[in-house]
């Protein structure tokens, strides 16, 4: 198995491809202000429609883009890379409106209770969500329509799909910037996303933080209820089932964490797999990505700082978690250990399976089992970390940890 050492970090190198990539993005800077105004307008003008729905998400869109003027090094290519992404959020708002201003019976749709994985990266969420996937029985999304979940109206019904097709650029892009991301979390256009994309579209979502260290935004974000943005989430589930069909949806993001009460709230009956790892290796490996991930959009990267404030930030899920982890009882939620994952995937899935009242068929067993046979953890390589590379020390991690380790890994 490889094993990669990032040495550039702070000051991220880049092969001659990627250099080219960011200098062409970078002479689009004047063309794409990080301005409210410039972002509607061209909103507007990609989509033909003018209704962006209820108006409350403008002091949100306001806060972030506060935020992202406020990062220190931001380069030419980051602040395209970021109007590109809030770009595409306004026109999912604009699609989305115009189409339950054409569709309204959308709204009438139920939802079942979706089961949904909770739990921070690296506990093996992905993979527990793409074997769970692999079987037809849940609705789930493929990375390209999380990122644009309504067609435009000229290309509704076009095959091949041009989301598609755009989706194909930007995880070439994406791989060539960052050749050493598929060994921390693989992208690619069809694998089973999470809903966290979709969140972003009501401009609330921890899906900010991980983007860009984002203190203002981050701290606008936990102080204010999410019930809202979870039902805009639940809307916009309901409009992409009324489009691709599907029964009931299977969910998953490192947000709901911290979001439980909300989550049983909006989806009443939901089904929750809680995952479990260490959190030490598991906040370091998430600092590598997040680190790592920084140099789409800034020079240099100030690791150790991102790296403290991402332990606090994580301090405060994981204790949010202890604390509400009840709410959903266990009639309707799991604990799975990483470890318990791992030494019985079948096993795991099968008991999601019954939880959730689902027959766990001859061919979804098949479908789980192909699904492992051709992903086996590790295929990709390994990045090392350590506590040092990010000034850390292992045992104030421990030590700060230690509350959810007790009930949960105890």
């Amino acid at each position: 198995m490889t094993t990669v050492r990032l040495d550039d970090l702070a000051r991220p190198r880049f092969a001659p491809d990627a250099q080219q990539i960011l200098d062409a993005m970078a002479s689009m800077a004047p063309a794409c202000p990080l301005d409210a105004d410039a972002l509607h307008a061209q909103a507007c003008a990609d989509t033909g429609l003018r209704d962006f729905g209820p108006d409350d998400y403008r002091e949100r869109l306001d806060a972030y883009l506060a935020a992202l003027r406020e990062i220190d090094g931001l380069h030419a290519a980051g602040a395209v890379n970021f109007y590109a992404q809030l770009l595409q959020l306004l026109k999912n708002r604009l699609l989305l409106t115009d189409l339950l201003r054409r569709h309204p019976e959308i709204d009438d749709i139920e939802l079942q209770p979706p089961v949904v994985i909770a739990g921070l990266p690296r506990t093996g969420t992905t993979h527990l969500h793409n074997l769970l996937a692999a079987a037809p029985t849940f609705r789930t999304m493929p990375y390209w329509e999380s990122v644009e979940p309504f067609p435009l109206p000229a290309e509704a019904g076009t095959e091949p799909d041009p989301r598609r097709t755009r989706m194909d650029v930007g995880v070439g892009v994406i791989n060539t910037v960052m050749p050493h991301f598929p060994l921390m979390h693989e992208m690619t256009t069809d694998h089973v996303h999470e809903e966290i994309q979709l969140l972003a579209n009501d401009f609330s979502t921890m899906l900010f933080e991980t983007l860009g260290h984002v203190p203002r935004w981050r701290d606008y974000y936990q102080s204010h209820d999410q019930t809202p943005h979870y039902r805009y989430l639940a809307r916009q589930l309901k409009a992409m089932q009324f489009l691709r069909g599907g029964r009931r949806w299977l969910l998953k993001s490192p947000q709901h964490l911290e979001q439980v009460p909300v989550l049983d709230g909006v989806f009443p009956g939901s089904i929750v797999v809680f995952t479990h790892r260490d959190p030490v290796p598991v906040a370091l490996s998430m600092i590598a990505m997040i680190t790592y991930s920084a140099r789409m959009h800034r020079f240099p990267v100030p690791v150790e700082r991102i790296a403290a404030d991402w332990i606090d930030r994580l301090d405060r899920m994981l204790a949010t978690l202890v604390r509400d982890r009840d709410v959903i009882g266990p009639e309707r939620s799991i604990d799975v250990r990483f470890d318990d994952l791992t030494a019985d995937e079948l096993g795991v899935a099968e008991r999601v399976y019954a939880l959730a009242g689902e027959p766990f068929t001859e061919q979804a067993r098949a479908a789980v089992a192909g699904y492992l046979e051709g992903h086996r953890r590790g295929r990709h390589g390994t990045v090392e970390t350590s506590c040092a590379m990010f000034g850390l020390s292992e045992a104030d991690l421990r030590a700060r940890f230690a509350p959810y380790v007790e009930r949960f890994l105890a």
